[in-house]
């Protein structure tokens, strides 16, 4: 009874689609847009960058707003974007890991920064005439600032200022402050890149940060405003072979006359013939079985992201009960002392947490990172009788 009654916990994880609600969500500042550009029209668009970009009207000027946690652009959607910014558009990214060809393209390098103090995150412009001139992260803050930029044709826009965990000689928090938000040309337009998407989010907007989206948003032009509701850690997506080939008209009609003719068929034959009806039995209700029925469901729908996310929750478990390790931050801190403990080699240790920490950046999994992943972890388990 007091689970029936009991509240609903709240969803921390990060979605970023137009309608969702969570926290993490950016439900709100979407809705907000037609307050933020009053004089612009915005069109959400849910197909691939690639899709929209060629089919759109060369002509008119307009701004590509994305915001995720995560954004990669494969190489056609790379070259479309490249051709879009370069003949006078602006593309606004908010993204605490961006890479791929883009990254390359503009010699820019994000870092992320883990051994910090949550609360200590705050993030400021570099242009006095804002409103307000700091801002405050407590949650769900993953700090990622430029490490590299091109200086001939980047501009510096924001900052952020954060305490590191690791102490200076006098025991005092190591303050760091690093470039987070940044304007880089590209032909006749411009790249936007910040470093801080959860500031766009339910939770950031509803609160007293809500003038930092809306004084980053100032340097966009009153043009044609795409919101990409594509790339978001939270869409669904259907993975089915099904989705392609009902999306495709010949196919789908292929498809639907094949089902039909199925149909006539079977109806025709039942009348002609009745087959002996087999005897199924059931299944046996034991462990092993139970084990071969989840290991084969998994196997089927090929959720490899899930598998990856249960293999790695099930190792750091293995670490915190054999070595008595902390494992909720990855760094380098950890990769010392489980090197240690373990009587592995650093390098070899450090390249395990290193994966660990790709893939769960990563959205989804392939088949080859899950064989990666359990072959390092097999080999690491396994090694000097450990």
């Amino acid at each position: 009874m007091t689970e029936i009654v009991r509240p609903r916990p709240i969803n921390w994880r990060p979605s970023y689609t137009s309608v969702s609600k969570i926290p993490f969500g950016c439900f709100v500042l979407f809705n907000e847009l037609p307050n933020i550009f009053s004089n612009n029209e915005i069109e959400s668009v849910e197909n691939s960058m690639y899709d929209i970009l060629i089919q759109r009207d060369s002509s008119i000027r307009s701004n590509y707003l994305i915001i995720n946690d995560f954004v990669y652009l494969d190489e056609q959607e790379t070259n479309q974007v490249l051709k879009y910014v370069a003949d006078g558009n602006q593309v606004f990214i908010a993204s605490n890991n961006l890479t791929g060809q883009l990254a390359d393209t503009l010699n820019i390098e994000i870092r992320q920064q883990y051994d910090i103090q949550e609360d200590s995150v705050k993030a400021s412009f570099t242009n006095q005439n804002f409103e307000q001139e700091h801002f405050y992260f407590t949650r769900g803050v993953d700090p990622s600032y430029f490490a590299s930029v091109d200086t001939l044709k980047t501009e510096i826009l924001g900052h952020l200022q954060f305490k590191s965990s690791t102490f200076l000689e006098n025991n005092e928090d190591e303050i760091k402050v690093k470039p987070n938000f940044i304007k880089t040309t590209f032909g006749k337009g411009n790249f936007l890149i910040n470093t801080l998407p959860v500031a766009y989010t339910n939770y950031y907007v509803l609160g007293d940060n809500s003038n930092y989206s809306v004084q980053s948003f100032s340097y966009l032009n009153d043009q044609l405003l795409y919101w990409d509701d594509y790339k978001k850690s939270g869409r669904k997506v259907i993975t089915s072979p099904m989705r392609f080939i009902l999306n495709q008209p010949a196919l789908k009609w292929s498809y639907y006359l094949l089902v039909i003719g199925l149909l006539l068929f079977v109806i025709f034959k039942a009348k002609r013939e009745q087959r002996i009806i087999p005897i199924i039995k059931p299944l046996e209700n034991s462990s092993v079985e139970f084990a071969k029925t989840v290991g084969s469901l998994y196997y089927q729908h090929r959720d490899y992201t899930n598998l990856n996310n249960k293999k790695i929750t099930y190792f750091l478990t293995h670490i915190r009960n054999k070595y008595y390790l902390n494992t909720s931050v990855l760094d380098e801190n950890l990769i010392t002392q489980l090197s240690a403990k373990a009587g592995k080699p650093k390098e070899e240790t450090k390249a395990l947490i290193e994966l660990i920490l790709s893939l769960k950046n990563k959205t989804v999994h392939s088949e080859q990172d899950s064989l990666t992943l359990v072959q390092k972890i097999n080999i690491f388990k396994q090694s000097y009788g450990r």
